[in-house]
């Protein structure tokens, strides 16, 4: 059903600001910019998956709906959408499911640099039946051209995205067996809690269920983004000379990993990024 991640949102404010701080972090240049009802949008397309920056710059009903989520929730990660293979299928599986998906629609964007168009089929579940957590499904008519690198040691894709749950059982319910996602971890830990990684694609949806998380009452929510390096060092290296503030590089929890936190210019998002060893 699902046959990867295709893209996350970021609402912002601001999309040239947003735009100029992600083009610092990963390294890389926008690959699509396009307007449409009052919106603007920035993407960064990855080796694995894309980036979407989402900003009011006019008024319209799209604009309206990004200021009213920024007013409620601030800026940050707003939605997560999983590529598919036949949206019509897809849609049939999540009515089974009983996750109410809203009908199939077929969209278009234009890139305001070079003209070139982008056609594809979406839905998207209700989100209180999701928990919290805006969940689309989108079949792409072709693919996307990739971000350029601008700089040495770009981010590569991304590892995984963070969902923190109050109840671990229902969550593995839902992106294991609903959404059909291979379980390849579930440990915990006094100090943590407990982590579930679920595979999609080449890529990790991590759940986490934190310390006394049993008493949040507002359901699931997206927590933040770990991007994937190949040379950690160099990568921060490149960030500090920069002006972005970094943590020290640590060892991850995943074994045969290593990790730093970056402490801003990410929009609101809690970003980590992580180098793999081969074995792992």
């Amino acid at each position: 059903m699902i046959i990867g991640l295709d893209h996350v949102v970021v609402l912002l404010e601001d999309i040239a600001a947003g735009a100029k701080a992600y083009e610092l972090l990963l390294g890389r240049a926008p690959s699509w910019r396009s307007r449409s009802d009052g919106a603007e949008t920035v993407l960064f397309t990855l080796d694995n998956m894309s980036l979407e920056l989402v900003a009011p710059t006019s008024e319209g009903t799209g604009a309206g709906r990004v200021r009213e989520a920024i007013n409620m929730s601030g800026e940050g990660l707003a939605s997560i959408c999983f590529r598919v293979d036949d949206i019509a299928k897809v849609h049939r599986r999540l009515d089974r499911l009983a996750l109410n998906p809203e009908p199939v629609v077929e969209l278009e964007s234009r890139d305001l640099d070079s003209g070139a168009s982008l056609r594809w089929k979406r839905t998207r579940t209700d989100t209180q039946l999701s928990h919290g957590v805006r969940l689309f499904f989108l079949e792409l008519a072709k693919e996307r051209a990739r971000s350029a690198a601008t700089s040495q040691s770009p981010v590569l894709g991304l590892d995984h995205v963070v969902v923190s749950t109050g109840d671990s059982d229902r969550a593995a319910a839902l992106y294991g067996a609903r959404l059909g996602l291979d379980m390849a971890l579930d440990r915990s830990h006094p100090d943590w809690g407990q982590l579930m990684f679920f595979r999609c694609g080449d890529l990790i949806v991590e759940v986490v269920r934190r310390p006394g998380a049993e008493a949040e009452q507002s359901g699931d929510h997206l927590w933040g983004l770990s991007w994937r390096v190949a040379d950690i060092e160099a990568t921060r290296a490149r960030l500090l000379a920069a002006g972005i503030d970094v943590s020290e590089v640590r060892a991850g929890r995943k074994p045969g990993t290593r990790v730093m936190s970056v402490r801003d210019r990410t929009c609101g998002v809690r970003t980590l990024l992580l180098e793999r060893s081969a074995r792992s």
